[in-house]
């Protein structure tokens, strides 16, 4: 049922489509994405539903308040269960032994026909795997919604590569009636496959790797299964990478293109190679249809790596795996319940990416670099690129983190393109949020942007409270959540700051990081509120990590804090970071020529340089 609120005026009308389980036009929940003029209710569950809409028209030509807000009267939606229907119950099938030796697209399968035994039309049957081993077998779908649909055929299909065993998943049939009202089968399939002998064919095929765009036919690709994923390998012909980097000289970039739909993509180089790479200040990416990685040779550090797996090893004997991979089950439920959590909604299919050297049975990780290293994702057709707030990763433990995200167009497809410190896995979600007391404040924009990349939190009842000062402790967090640092833990370097405070990991990371130093006393004073330099001065320090430092031209900072009428009260020990951030556009001068570097800095001025600290370092 469709409802609608109608304004017409000159100027900008929006709209903002609320739910109440009351009959009332306030204390409602915003409808994500409810944001047109009419409203599509869903008619999915029985009962009375009430929806108002806010209605708000932005005039930037009246003079006075630019902006009027009106909210609609609240209107009732009744909505009455159809008769309940049944779909025939489904018995467990097995299948009989999978063949030998079977190829890509070969693989034994099985069908399973659901009939509706109900009175009534179908619209449309769907099925779902899941299970532990659901990723080891494809589900195909039927055709779209067929009116009067009395049945419908689903086939099972184990991927290729499957490993000896029994193997068992639940398909879930679902059918949706011509009343729009759902109804999922409780009968469930389950499926079991038993391989015959450990078939694990191994799939070669020659690959161009690109230096500078150049194609060399320098790459071997080998595809097997591995813990039910098939894991695409190009090994690097060392020789002719090296002969490939001595003609293109300084700063070239080696492209891994992977054209093969695998579920791990692995880049292979031998650490030589990469310390050749590294002398040459070579970028290495690696390229896959949904994902691409680059990487910096100097990050990966091949020196350090070496000395972790033992001193006297040759670096050719030790193989570098870059990789980008589709995460296991059990981190896709992680994510999954972390989205759930925190309302917000994953527009893209997670993606691991994963730096690992090895040698013989011994293996190290690269978990974080020295500067922020890029990772695009590709945003899947059919998803409104203007509904994408940011990239996020969740770690083991369900915490949920902001990486500094922005949407790029590449041969006429969006990305995701994610900087961030470390590997891990990320997600990309929509996370629209706005604060009710700043929709007539001159830090809107960069307040609830903050807000919904999760940077900044409100002070509860969606408020934010922006001319409110802020602590030093919170500024530490909120800097720590814009540039995306993982957060660390272990003895606290100030005597007043407790394992148990909640800001004590944060400072832990800023201070770790450079960003803070606390007093001469060794005291960080958590609670004390940020004057403006001290504020502009860890702004400085945190421009060193996002590499904006080295983009700004020489300048003499007392020169340039003589511009503002109070810089000669400025304090010594922050003199260049203030410059440095003044410089750099993100701090500017109150009411004009005066900088306040002694006063309190506010909760909406934390939320302006913190987004002016990304996007002048292009990370946002």
């Amino acid at each position: 049922m469709t409802v609608a609120a109608t304004a017409s005026d000159s100027g900008t009308i929006s709209y903002q489509w609320y739910s109440n389980t009351s009959d009332s036009n306030s204390g409602g929940t915003p409808i994500s994405g409810a944001d047109s003029a009419t409203y599509a209710a869903p008619t999915d569950t029985a009962g009375t539903f009430y929806y108002y809409a806010v209605v708000k028209n932005t005039n930037n030509a009246a003079t006075g308040t630019k902006t009027a807000t009106v909210t609609s009267n609240a209107v009732a939606v009744a909505v009455t269960i159809a008769p309940t229907y049944s779909i025939a119950a489904i018995a467990n099938q097995t299948a009989t032994p999978l063949q030998q030796g079977y190829a890509a697209g070969t693989q034994q399968t099985k069908t399973i026909t659901v009939t509706n035994t109900g009175t009534g039309n179908l619209g449309h049957m769907s099925a779902a795997l899941s299970g532990a081993h659901s990723n080891a077998f494809e589900l195909t779908q039927p055709s779209a919604t067929v009116n009067s649909l009395s049945s419908s055929t689903f086939t099972i299909r184990a991927k290729n590569g499957l490993a000896p065993g029994t193997y068992t998943v639940t398909v879930t049939i679902s059918a949706d009636f011509m009343t729009n009202v759902t109804f999922t089968v409780t009968q469930v399939v389950s499926r079991t496959y038993v391989p015959e002998s450990p078939q694990n064919p191994e799939v070669s095929a020659s690959v161009d790797v690109l230096v500078n765009g150049k194609a060399e036919n320098a790459g071997k690709a080998t595809t097997t299964t591995v813990n039910n994923q098939q894991v695409t390998t190009i090994a690097i012909d060392p020789q002719k990478l090296d002969e490939k980097l001595a003609a293109e000289g300084q700063h070239a970039v080696v492209t891994i293109p992977v054209g093969i739909d695998s579920d791990v993509i692995v880049g292979e180089l031998n650490g030589q190679m990469i310390k050749n790479m590294e002398g040459k200040e070579a970028t290495l990416e690696l390229k896959v249809d949904r994902a691409t990685y680059t990487l910096p040779a100097q990050q990966i550090n091949i020196d350090a790596l070496s000395a972790q797996l033992g001193e006297s090893i040759a670096l050719q004997d030790i193989k570098v795996r870059i990789e980008i991979a589709s995460p296991t089950a059990g981190t896709v439920k992680t994510v999954e319940d972390a989205a759930n959590k925190g309302k917000f909604a994953l527009v893209a299919p997670s993606v691991d990416f994963t730096v690992k050297a090895a040698y013989g049975n011994k293996s190290v990780e690269v978990t974080s670099f020295n500067l922020y290293v890029e990772r695009t994702i590709a945003i899947p057709d059919g998803v409104d690129p203007n509904k994408i707030t940011t990239g996020i990763v969740v770690d083991p433990d369900g915490t949920v983190r902001h990486v500094p995200t922005k949407i790029v167009i590449i041969d006429g497809k969006y990305y995701a393109k994610i900087s961030s410190l470390t590997n891990s896995t990320y997600s990309i979600v929509w996370h629209p949020l706005e604060f009710k007391d700043v929709a007539n404040h001159w830090s809107k924009a960069a307040v609830n942007d903050m807000g919904s990349r999760m940077v900044i939190s409100g002070v509860g009842n969606d408020l934010f409270n922006p001319d409110q000062d802020i602590t030093r402790a919170e500024f530490a967090a909120i800097i720590v959540r814009g540039l995306g640092l993982k957060l660390e833990k272990g003895n606290s370097p100030f005597a007043d700051v407790k394992a148990a405070d909640w800001y004590s990991s944060a400072i832990q990371t800023a201070y770790s990081y450079g960003l803070i130093n606390g007093f001469d006393d060794g005291t960080f004073r958590p609670l004390d509120k940020v004057t403006r330099e001290q504020a502009m001065l860890i702004i400085a320090k945190a421009m060193k990590i996002t590499a904006l430092t080295d983009k700004l031209p020489s300048q003499d900072a007392t020169a340039l804090l003589n511009l503002f009428a109070d810089g000669s009260s400025v304090s010594k020990w922050a003199v260049s970071g203030i410059a440095d951030s003044v410089q750099a556009g993100i701090f500017k001068g109150r009411s004009g020529a005066q900088l306040a570097p002694k006063a309190n800095i506010t909760r909406a001025e934390v939320a302006v340089v913190v987004q002016q600290l990304l996007q002048k370092s292009d990370l946002i």
